[in-house]
């Protein structure tokens, strides 16, 4: 089964002060964070979608993993749909599944994606639970991805693919992970202290 990566790290991030990719936390930016936390879950390939300060997250993304794939949404201003809309289009025709990240739940690591990537199927559906509550990250499997690239708009991203669906299979990483994004600050802050 091959299982690509996808990290959706495009966004302005306006209420962070600036693009989420390349906000440091406890020194490393996010979206380096994120590579690293798709390679070590055993995601391969590894595409990471980039918009705001691209050239930049860029260069931080070839420093971090010469071997992921990074792609510009050209409308990435639009919301997450337009980011994962251009991430779906970059993969490989070959891969089984997808599994997407988003670049500002650094609470979700290696284990975590290892656990929901091993739920993939061509014709599944599956995605992170915390505690019961559904989250991210989300597995999507090849048989659905013209769907949810149909499906995303605005600021939803497969949200409005998977929703009131019934064959959505929980995978619980809560006693992994956290669930919490992080699109302020204080957010960065409380992320940092709960690390230590």
């Amino acid at each position: 089964m091959r299982v690509a990566g996808l990290l959706l790290a495009a966004g302005a991030g306006r209420r962070m002060g600036g693009p989420k990719a390349l906000v440091p936390l406890d020194g490393e930016p996010l979206v380096a964070r994120g590579l690293r936390a798709l390679r070590g879950g055993g995601l391969d390939p590894r595409v990471v979608v980039l918009g705001a300060a691209a050239e930049r997250a860029r260069e931080v993304v070839a420093a971090t993993d010469p071997g992921a794939v990074a792609v510009v949404a050209p409308d990435w201003a639009d919301g997450m749909g337009a980011s994962l809309r251009a991430g779906l289009a970059a993969l490989a025709s070959d891969v089984d599944a997808v599994l997407v990240l988003l670049v500002d739940t650094p609470g979700i690591g290696p284990e975590a994606l290892a656990r929901v990537a091993a739920a993939a199927t061509r014709d599944g559906l599956a995605r992170g639970s915390y505690d019961g509550r559904p989250g991210h990250p989300v597995l999507i499997g090849a048989a659905h991805l013209a769907g949810v690239a149909a499906a995303a708009h605005d600021d939803v991203g497969a949200r409005g693919y998977l929703a009131d669906r019934d064959d959505v299979h929980p995978v619980e990483v809560g006693d992994v992970a956290t669930r919490d994004d992080v699109d302020t600050p204080a957010d960065l802050a409380r992320t940092s202290r709960q690390e230590r």
